[in-house]
Protein backbone atom coordinates (compact mmCIF):
# COMPACT_ATOMS: atom_id res chain seq x y z
CA UNK A 1 0.00 0.00 0.00
CA UNK A 2 1.33 3.10 -0.90
CA UNK A 3 1.07 6.31 0.90
CA UNK A 4 -0.75 9.41 -0.89
CA UNK A 5 1.13 12.36 -1.86
CA UNK A 6 0.67 15.35 -3.87
CA UNK A 7 2.09 17.81 -5.36
CA UNK A 8 1.98 21.15 -4.89
CA UNK A 9 -1.12 21.80 -7.55
CA UNK A 10 -2.87 19.01 -6.26
CA UNK A 11 -2.35 19.92 -2.75
CA UNK A 12 -4.16 23.59 -4.12
CA UNK A 13 -6.70 21.78 -6.05
CA UNK A 14 -8.07 19.23 -2.96
CA UNK A 15 -7.79 22.29 -0.67
CA UNK A 16 -9.42 24.84 -2.90
CA UNK A 17 -6.81 27.23 -1.68
CA UNK A 18 -4.52 29.43 -3.57
CA UNK A 19 -0.85 28.80 -4.20
CA UNK A 20 -0.27 31.84 -2.21
CA UNK A 21 -2.07 30.70 0.46
CA UNK A 22 -0.70 27.25 0.42
CA UNK A 23 2.72 28.89 0.37
CA UNK A 24 1.89 31.03 3.24
CA UNK A 25 1.22 28.29 5.34
CA UNK A 26 4.36 26.88 4.39
CA UNK A 27 6.44 30.05 5.15
CA UNK A 28 4.89 30.41 8.69
CA UNK A 29 5.91 26.68 9.56
CA UNK A 30 2.27 25.15 9.29
CA UNK A 31 3.72 22.72 6.89
CA UNK A 32 6.93 21.55 5.62
CA UNK A 33 6.85 19.14 2.35
CA UNK A 34 9.17 17.15 1.45
CA UNK A 35 11.24 18.94 -1.35
CA UNK A 36 12.91 16.96 -4.47
CA UNK A 37 14.70 19.77 -6.10
CA UNK A 38 12.28 22.71 -6.38
CA UNK A 39 9.34 20.46 -6.46
CA UNK A 40 6.95 20.04 -2.89
CA UNK A 41 5.29 17.03 -1.97
CA UNK A 42 2.79 16.63 0.77
CA UNK A 43 1.96 13.45 2.88
CA UNK A 44 -0.43 11.96 5.01
CA UNK A 45 0.97 13.97 8.07
CA UNK A 46 0.87 17.70 5.71
CA UNK A 47 -2.37 16.31 4.10
CA UNK A 48 -3.91 15.54 7.80
CA UNK A 49 -2.22 18.95 9.00
CA UNK A 50 -3.60 20.88 6.00
CA UNK A 51 -7.37 19.32 6.98
CA UNK A 52 -7.01 20.49 10.61
CA UNK A 53 -5.68 24.28 9.46
CA UNK A 54 -8.69 24.93 7.20
CA UNK A 55 -10.93 23.22 10.05
CA UNK A 56 -9.46 25.64 12.15
CA UNK A 57 -9.67 28.99 10.29
CA UNK A 58 -13.70 27.72 9.27
CA UNK A 59 -14.19 27.67 13.09
CA UNK A 60 -12.56 31.07 13.49
CA UNK A 61 -9.43 30.48 15.16
CA UNK A 62 -6.48 32.29 14.27
CA UNK A 63 -3.43 30.88 12.79
CA UNK A 64 -1.71 30.71 16.11
CA UNK A 65 -3.89 28.92 17.74
CA UNK A 66 -4.13 26.33 14.95
CA UNK A 67 -0.50 26.61 15.42
CA UNK A 68 -0.39 25.58 18.50
CA UNK A 69 -3.06 22.81 18.64
CA UNK A 70 -0.86 21.64 15.56
CA UNK A 71 2.07 21.50 17.91
CA UNK A 72 0.96 19.22 20.58
CA UNK A 73 1.03 16.42 18.08
CA UNK A 74 4.62 17.50 17.58
CA UNK A 75 5.20 17.34 20.83
CA UNK A 76 4.22 13.85 21.18
CA UNK A 77 1.37 14.63 23.91
CA UNK A 78 -1.13 12.20 25.27
CA UNK A 79 -4.20 12.30 24.25
CA UNK A 80 -5.81 13.27 27.36
CA UNK A 81 -3.03 16.79 26.60
CA UNK A 82 -4.37 17.11 23.47
CA UNK A 83 -8.17 16.66 24.37
CA UNK A 84 -8.12 19.22 27.69
CA UNK A 85 -6.80 21.81 24.92
CA UNK A 86 -8.85 21.11 22.42
CA UNK A 87 -11.64 21.74 24.55
CA UNK A 88 -10.30 24.96 26.62
CA UNK A 89 -10.07 26.33 22.48
CA UNK A 90 -13.00 25.41 21.55
CA UNK A 91 -15.07 26.40 24.64
CA UNK A 92 -13.56 29.66 24.02
CA UNK A 93 -14.27 30.14 20.85
CA UNK A 94 -17.91 28.92 21.35
CA UNK A 95 -18.08 32.18 23.38
CA UNK A 96 -16.14 35.07 20.99
CA UNK A 97 -18.98 33.26 18.38
CA UNK A 98 -21.66 33.48 20.70
CA UNK A 99 -21.05 36.92 21.07
CA UNK A 100 -20.33 37.96 17.63
CA UNK A 101 -24.23 35.94 17.14
CA UNK A 102 -25.65 38.82 19.54
CA UNK A 103 -24.32 41.50 18.23
CA UNK A 104 -24.98 40.48 14.86
CA UNK A 105 -28.34 39.98 15.74
CA UNK A 106 -28.66 43.05 17.43
CA UNK A 107 -27.23 45.17 14.47
CA UNK A 108 -29.91 43.42 12.06
CA UNK A 109 -32.91 43.97 14.21
CA UNK A 110 -31.71 47.71 15.02
CA UNK A 111 -31.62 48.25 11.04
CA UNK A 112 -35.00 46.05 10.53
CA UNK A 113 -36.74 48.85 12.52
CA UNK A 114 -34.37 51.61 10.54
CA UNK A 115 -35.85 50.15 7.47
CA UNK A 116 -39.77 49.78 8.65
CA UNK A 117 -39.96 52.89 9.89
CA UNK A 118 -38.30 54.63 6.70
CA UNK A 119 -41.19 52.27 4.50
CA UNK A 120 -43.61 53.38 6.31
CA UNK A 121 -42.92 56.98 6.38
CA UNK A 122 -43.19 57.01 2.64
CA UNK A 123 -46.22 55.48 2.41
Amino acid sequence: MTEERLDFKQMCARFEVTPRTLRHYEYIELLSPEREGRARFYGPREIARMTLILRGRRFGFSLEEVRRWLELYDADADGETQRRVWLEMADEQLRVLAAQRDELDAVIADLRSLRDSTAREGE
